[in-house]
């Protein structure tokens, strides 16, 4: 008898687990996709940071002769979006944006987004030096940043941005002693950041924040010779280096609301300056064949290698300050920054200047605006998002200017930077979530134009594309 009702109640146990395997088994394979598709996400967004952070800081993207002098051309840290709207950042908060340009913008964000950004380019730079004309063409990564909440009223974002670019390739002929040469001037490098940013609202309306970067990049400038006898040497000299430093942002954010669609932000944001050390290794060797075209080559003899350790790189302390007004269907803003370079330490054995004669504290204003018809209407024409912006900065660089015809010194020069901006916004809903995610389109054009004779002004053309993902990566379903 009781074996039979063990029996039984084994029975009962298995239709038991039968009947919950049946009716849940749906529920059960649901979660378990969506832990599995989570834990792709990370590992795939990982991965794709990673390779990423190796090959950011192998491109160029740019073609400028100025990028000889400093540490290159100098980056904007508006993104996306921004960019569109003349660079304009520090008065920006948004909740469905990264905002890396201001930190305190992080906390703008509910408690269950994560934003994905990235941006893409191509650009067309015309060089002209009032008597020839060049055209030069690039593509780039331009970014990647992620944003997500941590807790009530704090939220975090991670990113790689660019912050200089080195990338020139210009020279002309040149004779001596009855000997024909090609002397070319080349450089490639740049400086690029990894950043980790945090932000919090202790009272209401009012935010603060920090981003931590891992600023780093390789220079290298080079003089190569070239005879035009076939059977002569290639003669190099170089200059080379590596930058390893922390770079830290500081911003506040105050949000005034006027009513329930309008309201007005002001921003502000400090870096501290960074005096880096590295080693500078100066070389001249001679090559069989151009060594630009065969990389792989190894010099047939070195004539001198010295290496100049501890060299001092110092990066100013930057100010900035925004101010934005925002209504339902329109944004406007207006940015300054100041960057204190006069008089900051530089190697003078990469460019032959003194201290006091290489850099321009640099000035840069930006101002911008976004339109939108009616972000709920049914229409897809009535959500796109009109952007439009202006910009205008002197430059941070000095350059030793030259008569080509005589080679005489003309003393130093610099130049000052026009630039105009148009975007469109395309929206796209995620209908089982209702978030929305954003297709950016930038056009941009930017006019370098020097205070001097004989120095070459640039005229560049860029198109960017950048997606803007939004996702519930933090949502708790509930089921009945």
């Amino acid at each position: 008898m009781h074996s039979f009702v063990g029996d039984i109640i084994k029975i009962c146990h298995l239709c038991k687990l039968k009947y919950f395997y049946e009716t849940e088994r749906p529920r059960l394979v649901y979660i378990l996709k969506q832990m599995n598709i989570k834990k792709k996400r990370f590992s795939l967004f990982f991965a794709f940071f990673t390779i990423t952070l190796v090959t950011f800081s192998q491109q160029v993207g740019s073609n400028s002769p100025y990028g000889r002098y400093g540490y290159g051309v100098l980056s904007n840290p508006s993104i996306g979006a921004s960019e569109s709207m003349g660079g304009i950042s520090y008065g920006l908060r948004r909740s469905q944006h990264v905002n890396p340009g201001n930190p305190a913008s992080y906390s703008e964000l509910d408690s269950i987004t994560f934003i994905f950004d990235m941006g893409v380019s191509g650009h067309l730079a015309r060089m002209d030096d009032g008597i020839n004309s060049r055209d030069f063409y690039n593509g780039n990564l331009d970014y990647i940043a992620m944003q997500f909440p941590i807790f009530k009223n704090v939220g975090a974002s991670l990113g790689l941005l660019p912050y200089s670019k080195v990338g020139y390739n210009f020279g002309t002929s040149r004779s001596l002693s009855n000997i024909q040469y090609l002397e070319t001037y080349r450089g490639t490098g740049g400086l690029s950041q990894v950043y980790a940013g945090l932000a919090w609202e202790p009272i209401k309306n009012v935010s603060i924040g920090a981003n931590l970067a891992y600023l780093f990049g390789n220079f290298s400038h080079s003089r190569v010779s070239t005879p035009y006898t076939t059977s002569a040497l290639v003669s190099e000299g170089k200059h080379s280096y590596s930058i390893r430093d922390i770079k830290y942002d500081l911003g506040i954010q105050y949000q005034y609301p006027i009513d329930r669609n309008r309201s007005i932000t002001l921003g502000a944001v400090y870096s501290p300056e960074i005096k880096s050390k590295a080693d500078l290794t100066s070389s001249v060797m001679n090559f069989t064949t151009d060594p630009y075209e065969n990389p792989n080559l190894l010099p047939s003899q070195i004539i001198s290698s010295d290496t100049l350790q501890g060299q001092i790189f110092q990066i100013p302390q930057t100010f900035g300050l925004g101010l934005t007004y925002q209504t339902a269907k329109f944004l406007i803003g207006l940015d300054g920054t100041y960057q204190m370079w006069e008089n900051s330490t530089y190697p003078a054995a990469l460019d032959g200047l003194t201290a006091d004669s290489r850099f321009n504290n640099l000035y840069r204003i930006n101002t911008g605006l976004e339109y939108v018809i009616d972000r709920y209407s049914q229409s897809f024409f009535h959500r796109i998002r009109f952007r439009g912006g202006l910009s205008y900065s002197n430059s941070y660089l000095n350059v030793s200017v030259t008569n080509p015809e005589n080679s005489q010194s003309l003393g130093m020069g610099s130049f000052k930077e026009y630039g105009v901006n148009l975007g469109l916004g395309l929206p796209f809903h995620d209908l089982r979530t209702g978030h929305l995610s954003m297709l950016n389109i930038g056009f941009g054009y930017t006019r370098q134009k020097p205070n001097s004779n004989y120095m070459i002004g640039q005229d560049m053309f860029k198109i960017s594309l950048n997606m803007n993902v939004n996702e519930l990566w933090f949502f708790k379903r509930q089921f009945d």
